[in-house]
């Protein structure tokens, strides 16, 4: 649960009131973003809806997307709104409103965790619900373990097992990027695709998490040292990373796995089927 949103520490920035859920129907705007600095000097965007009172549940995107893409455009927040809970969005680091560093060195699977954990402190929140999808749930799995007392309920989507990114060819974007050369490869060419439709996505920076991704060393799920609390896994039925992430759901106590008919890695997180499935997790069903 949380209390007010004041910052823990004086450097830390005052943040306003969430929007109350009762403003909503249909969720068409973003509120504006409030900026949380974290350890290595940047700033990570975050947002607030719904009753300070009620439990939090935090929302963490995928590459190349953002909380607006992700969780809002979906109908996650608004029916997360319905069901009574406060959302915190969070743009993780190279994305939508946040620093974007082009230093491959910024972008470590613990550095983007280390960011989730000091929006919670900073917005000080003790418990909350998790929801990541694809990089936000290769996140997760290190958050839920780093903090496992303040996290009950987790839901990791498409969470990749293996290198995050693999099947990404980055020679090939970098090419595109540096001189216009063609994008040949199928999946590279629908991570351009999601990245071109997504406003204020800058390919340098994306390009730069790919290679953080590749160079950490430790990047791996381990089953050997899953997650403890129940854990639900949703994968799309046409997603090649399935397999993977029914291994993952099976490696854990109390994991539970979700096929989400007829959806690919890319539009996954706007299937009803797992919106209502998710949610429905999170209150214990």
């Amino acid at each position: 649960m949380s209390t007010t949103p004041e910052s823990p520490t004086p450097n830390a920035p005052v943040l306003n009131d969430p929007v109350p859920s009762a403003a909503f129907g249909l969720i068409t705007e973003m509120p504006d973003p409030q900026y949380i600095m974290v350890g290595d000097g940047l700033r990570i965007a975050t947002y607030s809806w719904g009753e300070l009172d009620a439990p939090v549940v935090v929302v963490v995107h995928g590459f190349a997307s953002s909380t607006k893409d992700n969780w809002v455009a979906t109908g996650w927040v608004r029916d997360l709104l319905r069901a009574g809970y406060r959302v915190i969005g969070i743009d993780q680091r190279g994305h939508g409103a946040s620093d974007k560093p082009h230093d491959p060195g910024d972008y470590s699977v613990r550095a983007l965790a280390g960011d989730v954990e000091t929006v919670l402190d900073t917005y000080l929140v003790d418990e909350a619900l998790y929801v990541g999808y694809s990089l936000g749930a290769r996140v997760g799995w290190e958050v839920v373990q780093d903090i496992s007392e303040r996290i009950p309920r987790v839901i990791l989507g498409g969470v990749p097992d293996g290198i995050p990114l693999a099947r990404l060819d980055i020679d090939q974007v970098r090419a595109f990027v540096e001189d216009g050369t063609p994008v040949t490869d199928p999946v590279s060419q629908n991570y351009l695709r999601l990245s071109e439709r997504v406003s204020g996505n800058d390919l340098r920076a994306l390009l730069a998490i790919a290679g953080g991704m590749r160079a950490t060393k430790t990047v791996d799920p381990d089953p050997a040292h899953a997650p403890q609390q129940p854990v639900l896994f949703a994968t799309g039925s046409q997603d090649a990373i399935i397999e993977g992430s029914k291994a993952l759901a099976a490696a854990c106590p109390q994991g539970r796995f979700l096929e989400i008919p007829g959806r690919h890695h890319f539009n996954a997180p706007g299937s009803r089927v797992f919106r209502e499935e998710g949610i429905a997790f999170l209150a214990g069903h």
